[in-house]
């Protein structure tokens, strides 16, 4: 499967200050070309700051940051994403998603996803997605969008929540699925399964986890600020793993979320 989202992509969940400086800076000499943000990060003009003085031009960067619940009514929508954008020093995100559906459905899914198709019209965005979304919610926006037009579904994705029903379901609508929290904020660190497994390839952990995420066609954004780290998720895509590899990791599964906020839908 390709996309036009690279993978790896950055992920800046929690990072600000020094370590956002850090990870944003080591990543595109590194080669990272996908910087994955959010309004309800509070770092976008940070990252804004960081884009404008890199020497790499804004044509070559593949942009996200995502609309936060607060602002899916008609009113605020669009003028968030202007917000958004005035931070980020830039004309356009090369993709704009929805972070979370409505709570309780509080704002009708109608109007939050008409808004960001009005976004893309006005040039806000090149692309369109959505995040946290249940197989149910994403019927519901391939309605209202039409076919072909939700280009990913940011999903927490990772060896104990593998998330087969939704991952399974955006694959056969040709939605990409793109995972957050790979490695279950540290988590799989110390799984002895992957651990064996690393072993065996002469790898480390994370470096299974993101091979495991790309044989499944999913585009991850791990978050480090470490050089060494960033590099090896780059390695980690030459990385091919057995199906016997694949199979171990498949028991793995527990279906343990992380993010799961009070808000949150009820998953599939």
């Amino acid at each position: 499967m390709t996309t036009v989202i690279p993978n790896p992509g950055l992920g800046t969940f929690r990072l600000q200050g020094d370590a956002l400086k850090s990870a944003v800076t080591e990543a595109l000499d590194l080669g990272f070309r996908h910087i994955d943000t959010a309004q309800f990060y509070d770092n976008e003009a940070e990252i804004g700051e960081l884009l404008a003085t890199a020497d790499v031009a804004r044509a070559d960067l593949f942009l996200t940051t995502k609309v936060w619940h607060e602002n899916l009514a008609s009113e605020k929508f669009i003028a968030s994403v202007r917000e958004s954008l005035a931070r980020l020093k830039t004309d356009y995100v090369d993709l704009l998603l929805i972070h979370w559906p409505s709570p309780e459905e509080a704002v009708p899914m109608e109007e939050y996803i008409s808004a960001l198709l009005e976004a893309r019209k006005l040039g806000l965005t090149r692309h369109i997605g959505v995040s946290n979304f249940t197989t149910r919610q994403l019927r519901q926006a391939i309605d209202i969008a039409g076919p072909g037009q939700i280009l990913t579904n940011q999903i927490e994705v990772h060896p104990y929540l593998q998330n087969e029903t939704v991952v399974n379901f955006c694959q056969q609508q040709g939605i990409v699925v793109t995972g957050y929290m790979p490695l279950a904020v540290g988590k799989v660190l110390e799984d002895s399964t992957l651990a064996s497994i690393a072993g065996k390839h002469g790898t480390s952990i994370p470096q299974v986890v993101l091979a495991w995420l790309k044989h499944r066609d999913i585009v991850a954004i791990p978050s480090s600020t470490k050089r060494a780290h960033l590099e090896a998720n780059l390695k980690a895509f030459e990385l091919g793993l057995s199906e016997e590899d694949l199979s171990a990791i498949r028991t793995l599964d527990r279906n343990e979320r992380i993010a799961n906020p009070d808000f949150a839908p009820e998953w599939d």
